[in-house]
């Protein structure tokens, strides 16, 4: 959980858990765990450069819909 794991209660995290599992087993798309981490990231107190990362915000947009085929 790297920056969040001491302001995230068990519920959350297990959450984000499971939402990266599901994309390992390719039941989600990405976007999926990167916008539950996001928003995590942005009601929590962590650096600025964490939430700004390419991964995070990718460009174009377009980049965070990626499927598996």
């Amino acid at each position: 959980m790297g920056y969040l794991k001491k302001y995230l209660d068990s519920h959350d995290k297990r959450e984000m858990v499971e939402v990266i599992d599901q994309y390992r087993q390719e039941f989600l798309p990405l976007v999926v765990p990167i916008t539950l981490l996001r928003h995590h990231l942005n009601r929590h107190p962590v650096p600025e450069w964490v939430k700004q990362q390419t991964y995070l915000n990718p460009d174009p947009r377009e980049l965070m819909l990626r499927n598996h085929v």
